[in-house]
């Protein structure tokens, strides 16, 4: 068992940012269009909320603009104020992150209209923990129920990728975003990525050599994802890259920070990035060094800069408006205001 918890955390939960620094928002970074970012220092971290229960990975902006983060140990979805951090149950009765392991059940969440849709991983696996729960995308009916729309554990095992060696057959599911009426969906696992349609059909949209894809964020046709790297975790290999589905290309837009876990778009169309933090190694597979995650900035030239740093092993990021919202492995909420500068943020 102790291999298999290792595991789960080498796929996911061990991310790197080395040698980086914090930085004011320098005079020559551009946006995507090109043009000059002014100088404008980020506000400092602030806790907006804590005790979420369990290994908590994803999140989403869902109505009204609140935040929806999941609290995997207890099978709920909890609805927080942006404002003030005060919390309620959304729904409950949904599948547990599975003991001793301190990862699964629900990994992230997505909204299509007001319907709230979960993704559920590492509740079932034939090898290493048969429970015969589903691996997949539930919707959600009412406080205390939901429909499975796609089971999504399935059809890894019965169409597996090459390539690679693959331990757990089902997958690791890590994040869910709404694409043309239906979702895309990243295992970390299987390095791939897939399209799911509202009637659960399920297809790869595409699959990549062992890079661990992670988040995402669209435009358009355009997706952007997030991709930690494999072991050793080098800087070139934490990226974030860009496809369009309909060709086969994948375009690097930045590199250099290892284990990059999600990718958001702020004002302005400037594109931001989380990283967990420097790798511990100890054992291997082992979570990052406390505090030493970093909020980044993608800048056109293919690099990222430091917006802030000091961040406890972060998982996932929103953004409403020019502040960030970063949630914690360990179950807290953090907001950092002021993250765009001029002329898409606001000046001090």
């Amino acid at each position: 068992m102790k291999k298999l918890f290792v595991f789960f955390f080498l796929v996911f939960i061990a991310m790197v940012i080395p040698g980086c620094e914090r930085e004011q928002l320098a005079e020559k970074s551009v946006d995507d269009q090109g043009n000059a970012i002014k100088a404008v220092e980020s506000g400092e971290p602030e806790q907006l909320v804590t005790g979420i229960d369990g290994t908590v990975i994803g999140s989403t902006i869902g109505p009204g603009g609140d935040l929806f983060v999941p609290s995997s140990a207890a099978g709920a979805i909890l609805r927080i104020d942006p404002e003030t951090g005060n919390y309620t149950t959304f729904a409950s009765g949904l599948p547990q992150e599975m003991p001793g392991f301190e990862f699964g059940g629900i990994t992230d969440l997505a909204f299509i209209g007001s319907t709230a849709y979960a993704l559920v991983s590492a509740v079932d696996d034939p090898n290493f923990f048969p429970t015969g729960q589903v691996n997949g995308i539930y919707r959600i009916d009412g406080p205390n129920s939901y429909t499975i729309i796609a089971d999504i554990g399935a059809y890894n095992i019965a169409n597996p990728p090459t390539g690679f060696n693959v331990d757990v057959v089902t997958g690791i599911l890590y994040s869910i975003q709404p694409y043309q009426g239906g979702f895309l969906v990243t295992d970390g696992h299987l390095n791939r990525v897939l399209h799911v349609t509202l009637d659960g059909e399920i297809t790869v949209a595409r699959q990549f050599n062992n890079i661990v894809p992670t988040g995402m964020a669209v435009r358009g046709n355009q997706v952007f994802l997030s991709q930690a790297g494999p072991v050793p975790h080098l800087p070139e290999n934490g990226k974030v890259v860009s496809f369009d589905l309909k060709s086969p290309s994948v375009i690097t837009v930045a590199s250099g920070a290892p284990l990059v876990v999600d990718v958001e778009f702020g004002r302005g169309q400037t594109l931001f990035a989380l990283s967990q933090g420097d790798y511990s190694g100890n054992p291997e597979g082992s979570p990052a060094l406390p505090n030493t995650g970093s909020l980044v900035r993608v800048n056109a030239d293919g690099t990222f800069s430091v917006i802030a740093d000091g961040l406890d092993r972060p998982t996932s990021l929103e953004i409403i408006g020019n502040t960030a919202y970063i949630v914690t492995i360990a179950g807290e909420i953090w907001t950092i205001d002021n993250i765009a500068g001029p002329p898409y943020g606001k000046a001090h």
